[in-house]
């Protein structure tokens, strides 16, 4: 029943894209659009790691990664990612705390779980094949209108749309759309792009796009001199380009301050795992409380980042001299075990502390 409901959303979805003959704001020469990315593309396009395959699992990989997430970045992870999950086979045949294990470091651990549960789905409903369409790899967890695209459009060579951060900046340029974009307001981007995206050569195209405003298109002083298609925009002929696109106003940051608790026992620690709806769900990490108690010993601080929450923690230690059992999702381990745990981005700051806290002692 579920997936019938999200294959209805997803057709939906394309079908909003199919029904408009003309977008919002158009494209002036578009076959110039084309024919000059593409040749831009084929000489100046970015070496990165995923390409030059049309097999699909590592594109989605790098696809899934590339979400939030800066390209160099990516970089440093995806290759010992394939080395240890080299198909989507042995990714369905692993253990979610392997898979958050050797996602760590990356954040937003959620699309390391839905990567998990979609490559599952693969293997146990598509005999290890993706859909090869745009609905089909909609129904699948954590892949959306974008991944879809990609997906589609630089494995199958289908022509599918995209809009990122990069493509959505280019198309908005090249049409001239000075509205706010993000959210419901790229859907007249994606409209451009569905009527820009070429029959042959997608993945090409839809690549070239982001390379562009990668590269080129950038959102502060864009190189236009140095742009292919310069003269096809229409944000450089009129003069816009530094107000388009135009951006909602940025979400407001909440402050929140906490401690999290090293308790010891001995030798050991406790560590829990983060529950489901939790911030690193799936991950382990030090007990956390809104203020740090009296008799606690105070070992350091640190201050993260979470969707727009910032958390100013200062990491306590509070030793017990008896224990109970712990909870199904609470263990106690030496410090020396904890690497072999995926933890916490703060928890893996504070595994640092304890270490220069115990060289000091």
């Amino acid at each position: 029943m579920q997936e019938a409901s999200v294959r209805v959303a997803a057709e939906r979805t394309i079908q909003k894209i199919a029904a408009s003959r003309r977008p919002a704001a158009v494209i002036a020469d578009p076959v110039a659009v084309r024919r000059r990315l593409l040749a831009w593309y084929a000489r100046a396009k970015r070496d990165l790691p995923w390409r030059g395959s049309g097999d699909p699992y590592p594109i989605w990989v790098s696809e899934i990664m590339l979400q939030q997430t800066q390209v160099e970045r990516v970089k440093e992870f995806f290759g010992r990612f394939m080395a240890r999950f080299p198909s989507v086979h042995a990714l369905a045949a692993a253990r979610e705390q392997a898979v958050l294990k050797h996602w760590e470091g990356l954040g937003y651990y959620r699309r390391a779980r839905q990567m998990h549960a979609a490559a599952r789905k693969i293997v146990a409903e598509h005999v290890g094949e993706f859909p090869r369409s745009v609905v089909g790899l909609m129904s699948l967890p954590g892949i959306g209108r974008y991944t879809a695209g990609a997906i589609a459009s630089i494995a199958m060579d289908l022509p599918a749309p995209i809009v990122e951060a990069n493509s959505r900046r280019v198309l908005a340029r090249l049409a001239g759309h000075d509205l706010p974009v993000g959210g419901a307001g790229d859907e007249p981007i994606w409209q451009i792009a569905a009527a820009l995206v070429p029959r042959k050569k997608a993945g090409a195209f839809n690549q070239a796009l982001m390379d562009l405003g990668a590269m080129i298109c950038t959102p502060d002083r864009p190189l236009c001199q140095r742009c292919p298609v310069a003269s096809c925009c229409a944000a450089k002929q009129t003069g816009r380009v530094d107000r388009i696109p135009a951006l909602a106003a940025p979400r407001v940051t909440k402050q929140i301050r906490e401690a999290a608790v090293v308790v010891r026992h001995g030798d050991r620690v406790l560590v829990a795992q983060r529950g489901p709806g939790e911030w690193w769900e799936g991950l382990w990490d030090f007990p956390r409380e809104p203020t740090k108690k009296a008799g606690d010993r105070t070992i350091g601080h640190v201050t993260y980042t979470v969707t727009h929450h910032r958390i100013e923690c200062v990491v306590v230690e509070r030793r017990v001299r008896r224990v109970a059992r712990p909870k199904a999702t609470q263990r106690w381990a030496t410090i020396e075990s904890l690497a072999a745990l995926p933890i916490t981005s703060p928890g893996r700051r504070i595994v640092v502390l304890l270490a220069e806290d115990g060289r000091k002692a």
